[in-house]
């Protein structure tokens, strides 16, 4: 597979899973995007769409890492920016798999509620990380400069959205009621990231095709 079809892939993976979440969320009944979780769009009778997205975003995702790695065979950050990426892909495709449980459930969860708990964090732990990791590369390759300081803004700003979503995690936090709506900053924030580096990916792929 190209390196433009899987920076493609992952344009396309991310917009519908934003645009899934986004659209599910103000349409579905009872459902408070300001408050609820995105992974809380899994329970419930159409709850089948957030898990496909869960596990479309994951492929999509795994691919773009693919694809990175072809972008990037030698030098800093080669091996471990691709590798963040799939670990990130994997966890979306996991979280899938393993449904959330309602946040009321927060300390009398199940099985597969823990286990969505801990992919899902692990998701928000190392979507800054992966940003870092490339801002290295970035600053010092002259083709991927452009990103360079919004890839380390991404990675600053996810880490005071991250710590604020752990604030805002306990029932009685004075900020629970707006846990959905800094959890999608987060999310955000990512795949703003994520869609710019797809983008200069393509570019860069169709650019060395022309010469």
């Amino acid at each position: 597979m190209t390196k433009k079809r899987t920076a493609l892939i992952a344009l396309l993976g991310t917009i519908l899973f934003t645009l899934s979440f986004t659209v599910h969320g103000l349409l579905r009944a009872g459902y408070d995007p300001w408050r609820n979780y995105v992974s809380e769009l899994s329970l419930g009778s159409t709850g089948w769409i957030q898990i496909v997205s869960f596990l479309l975003m994951g492929l999509c995702l795994g691919v773009f890492a693919y694809g990175v790695s072809k972008a990037f065979p030698s030098g800093r950050v080669s091996r471990a920016g691709p590798a963040l990426l799939l670990t990130i892909a994997a966890c979306y495709f996991v979280s899938g798999i393993f449904v959330t449980d309602p946040a009321a459930m927060f300390n009398q969860q199940t099985v597969h509620g823990i286990l969505h708990g801990i992919f899902g964090a692990l998701v928000f732990a190392l979507s800054p990380v992966c940003c870092f990791v490339f801002w290295l590369r970035f600053r010092t390759d002259p083709r991927w400069k452009p990103l360079k300081t919004w890839t380390l803004a991404a990675a600053v700003l996810q880490v005071i959205v991250v710590v604020l979503m752990k604030i805002a995690q306990p029932l009685d936090s004075a900020l629970h009621s707006y846990a959905g709506l800094i959890q999608r900053c987060a999310l955000l924030t990512f795949y703003a990231w994520l869609v710019a580096f797809a983008y200069r990916l393509y570019s860069c792929a169709k650019d060395a095709e022309r010469v």
